[in-house]
């Protein structure tokens, strides 16, 4: 009998579960589709590197899916609330009727689980198919082998969503059947009478708290754009808090003077249905400031995520062909004790070719466009007495650079013949001159302010001063970002052997096939890891390691970005759509007053259509303002990665929004059109 009943009440009730119920299924399915990521034929044809940085990634997965499972049970738990009040009088009629509130709870307990198991096998359904496409995505972004691509189920991410989401739907029944076990008779069959509670808020008072907000968020714009490099982290997590609370504050004395401001334009508020509108508008939103403010703050963090998200990924792989122009590249230290090991004492004192020739491998017949250029060093030229009193704006930024740390010198005619093969500027120098060049804009702008004022160095006992007041484009290691933190380029004859510190080996493959060219990589790679530490001391990398690495890195900030940021963007939508629902039936009387007094249906609609519009613009449009000045802090704190292509990430971030914020604007819409008709 109860099962029989709660069937038929989920039938009749469909319309008001719809956005719930389509809210569930999608976060099912999106759950598992990025759960199942490792999971997929594909990945058993990657190479090594690739397969381990798939693995990194679906740890960070992981660790992310315990995050999006407390905001998808937290809004589980707050749609259910809106739905109970939607039936408090129909929980009454059964308490009248004579039935026990336990056999009540019960009832609403099999509903609640019946729509949680049908959500979880539609979700999963949807998910496994999704995830195929999914696999597809994978496949492209790491070259994989799709001759071998199989249809997948996957086990581990089945389990963990089960898990996951039975823990959730567990939480929401309890919640719902202890809300029905304490609530009166009364209130269940006035709940749908009963309005929130409006406090009448003092104009003054909200217009003093608007221009304080106001200025506390410019301050705090200012703060995270223009006063980022000077701020520490304790003062940086202070100013995000002011920042979420001054958005409170705008909420609260806008939901004071809302209609008051729509009032003072007299024109439009009286013009057609504009004052049922917009007083219906000011109305949600005075009881819906903490709501509205946690949703403006998630949509700021889903536009900063997945817009830095793509950057990063699009800048990384555009950066590839750049910076890694050659196959591959070898440095070796020049001139280095080591007592425990004479070996590698005297292979220091030999070049890279010289090195690799000893140790049997053929450079001419594996290698072409060899190019040795030499770092040398001054030992009284270090980071900290060039920089001087701006070393700390660089060292507060970047852990990697050391004060002791030499200054790199090289030969301008070395340095031109890098450039030459990597197609950047070349540079001239007279007897007496320096050049900068470095690419890492923080540490550009610190060397700048020095360069500005005159710097002069001394090596060898001779002086030299700077050709230019700024810092010039260019770099010497092949890396996937801008990492040059900088090289001195200065005349060939102000240093000498006796100076030299690292040798540079820059050389492309004598082969053109990608398959002869893993095997030529295989060949070197392992030599170099065989004589590692045990007869020579060097570092090494290769395009494709690059590459790979590059790659991976893109893929893992994008898949988290975009599995937080959808799951944001579903969060505060399903807020705002389900209480726009749950306020249908109690505009039903309202609309049914002007149909009364003659107004039309397409009146009516276009009525509805504003209200809601503006309903979900309101905390978007403030997001948005929020995100211009959050990208630009974005922008500083990722700098080394490269973030180019921010105006293409924020292309593709506006269509997420759009599909899926406008998507459930659109349903919200029909759905509350399709709902007042039938109150009619």
């Amino acid at each position: 009998m109860l099962f029989k009943l709660a069937v038929k009440n989920i039938r009749k009730s469909m319309q008001d579960y719809a956005i719930y119920f389509f809210t569930l299924v999608l976060g099912v399915a999106i759950f598992y589709v990025f759960n199942a990521i490792g999971s997929q034929t594909v990945a058993d044809n990657l190479s090594q590197t690739t397969y381990e940085i798939i693995g990194l990634m679906n740890s960070g997965l992981a660790v992310v899916s315990v995050f999006v499972s407390v905001i998808l049970g937290a809004l589980i738990i707050y749609a259910s609330r809106f739905l109970m009040k939607r039936r408090n009088k129909e929980f009454g009629v059964y308490l009248t009727l004579g039935m026990s509130r336990r056999r009540v709870s019960m009832v609403l307990f099999v509903e609640t689980l019946l729509i949680g198991l049908i959500s979880l096998g539609i979700g999963l359904g949807l998910g496994v198919i999704l995830s195929q496409f999914m696999s597809i995505i994978v496949a492209n972004i790491f070259e994989a082998d799709m001759s071998k691509f199989t249809f997948v189920f996957s086990g581990e991410a089945f389990r963990k969503t089960l898990v996951y989401f039975g823990i959730m739907y567990l939480l929401v029944m309890i919640f719902n059947t202890i809300s029905v076990s304490r609530c009166r008779l009364i209130d269940l069959l006035n709940g749908a009478k009963k309005n929130e509670k409006q406090k009448l808020k003092s104009p003054l008072l909200c217009s003093i708290l608007f221009f304080v907000a106001c200025a506390a968020l410019g301050y705090a714009y200012y703060m995270v754009s223009d006063g980022l490099e000077d701020m520490s982290r304790r003062v940086f997590v202070g100013v995000l808090i002011l920042g979420a609370v001054s958005t409170f504050l705008i909420f609260w004395s806008l939901s004071g003077l809302l209609l008051k401001l729509f009032m003072a334009w007299r024109r439009s508020y009286y013009r057609g249905l504009n004052s049922f509108t917009l007083r219906q508008f000011a109305s949600k939103i005075n009881t819906m400031v903490l709501s509205m403010t946690i949703i403006c703050l998630m949509l700021f963090i889903t536009i900063c995520v997945l817009g830095s998200a793509f950057s990063i990924s699009r800048s990384m792989n555009a950066n590839i062909k750049a910076m890694a122009p050659m196959d591959v590249q070898i440095e070796k230290s020049w001139n280095k004790e080591w007592p425990s090991n004479p070996e590698i004492e005297e292979d220091s004192k030999v070049d890279v070719v010289t090195t690799l020739k000893r140790n049997g491998y053929q450079v001419e017949r594996e290698l072409k466009d060899v190019t040795i250029v030499n770092y040398y060093w001054e030992q009284e030229l270090t980071i900290q007495s060039f920089l001087e009193e701006y070393l700390d704006d660089v060292l507060k930024n970047y852990a990697f650079i050391r004060a002791d740390q030499p200054e790199l010198l090289m030969k301008i005619s070395d340095y031109n013949r890098v450039a030459a093969l990597f197609g950047t500027e070349v540079y001239s120098l007279g007897t007496d001159e320096y050049i900068v060049i470095s690419d890492l804009d923080s540490v550009v702008t610190a060397r700048n302010y020095v360069l500005w004022q005159g710097k002069t160095i001394t090596i060898d006992g001779k002086e030299y001063h700077s050709k230019y007041t700024e810092c010039q484009p260019g770099f010497v290691e092949m890396a996937s970002s801008h990492i040059n933190v900088g090289i001195i380029l200065v005349p060939d004859e102000a240093v000498n052997d006796s100076m030299l510190y690292e040798n540079i080996l820059l050389a492309n493959y004598n082969v053109e096939d990608k398959v002869a060219k893993d095997v030529s990589e295989q060949r070197l790679v392992e030599l170099l890891d065989e004589i590692y530490i045990t007869k020579s001391f060097f570092s090494y990398d290769t395009r494709q390691h690059i590459a790979d690495a590059s790659v991976g890195l893109g893929a893992i900030v994008t898949f988290i970005g975009l599995y937080l940021g959808i799951i944001f963007l579903m969060a505060s939508a399903a807020v705002l759509a389900l209480k726009e629902l749950s306020e249908s039936a109690d505009n039903g009387t309202r609309f049914e007053i002007l149909r009364k007094i003659g107004t039309d249906e397409r009146m009516l609609n276009c009525a509805l259509f504003r209200q809601i519009g503006i309903f979900f613009l309101f905390p978007l449009l403030l997001a948005v303002i929020h995100s211009v000045f959050g990208l630009k802090c974005c922008n500083i704190i990722l700098e080394t990665f490269g973030t180019g292509q921010m105006g293409n990430a924020l292309a593709i971030t506006a269509l997420i929004i759009v599909a899926i914020y406008g998507g459930y604007f659109l349903v919200t819409y029909f759905s509350s059109k399709r709902m007042l008709k039938s109150e009619q």
